[in-house]
This record gives C-alpha cells, sequence and structure tokens, in this order.
C-alpha cells in the first residue's frame, strides 16, 4: 500500500509557480497571505489578511507544508523546489 500512496504523490501535477518566491513570501509575508495570493488562491488569501494569517498559527502550518514541498496551486499542482 505504500507504493501506490508514493505513486500517487508522484503522478502529481507540478506547478509553474516557484517553490523559493513561495516560501519566502510565507515566511516574511504570511500573516497577510501574500503567499497564497500568489499561487492563485484568492479566497483563502483574503480569509488569511483579515485573520492575520489565523493569528499566526496558519501561517506556519502553510511554511510546514510549503517547506515540506506538500503545498498545492490553484489548480492542485504541487509546488515544488527543482
Amino acid at each position: 500500500m505504500n507504493d501506490v500512496t508514493t505513486a500517487a504523490v508522484d503522478a502529481a501535477p507540478v506547478s509553474d509557480k516557484g517553490f523559493v518566491p513561495t516560501l519566502l513570501l510565507c515566511f516574511f509575508l504570511g500573516a497577510f497571505g501574500i503567499h497564497r495570493f500568489y499561487v492563485g488562491k484568492v479566497g483563502t488569501g483574503i480569509l488569511m489578511l483579515l485573520t492575520l494569517g489565523g493569528l499566526g498559527i496558519w501561517t506556519m502550518v502553510d511554511f510546514i507544508i510549503i517547506a515540506c514541498q506538500n503545498f498545492k496551486d490553484k489548480n492542485g499542482a504541487v509546488i515544488k523546489a527543482n
């Protein structure tokens, strides 16, 4: 079963958005949701802006997900480092 899970993750499309810009935007401007606007997730970007990144918790979770290369853009493509 582990091979099936790995194959499904490897088969996910890769986004054209950059890994480093997404990570840096989250680190420096994550409380304002700028990294979500960058990847096309405008709705959740506005929510992050209004809640200051879920008082920082949402920003930290996003940063970890981006660093682990599991963050997806608006089309569901994974943002990965090259």
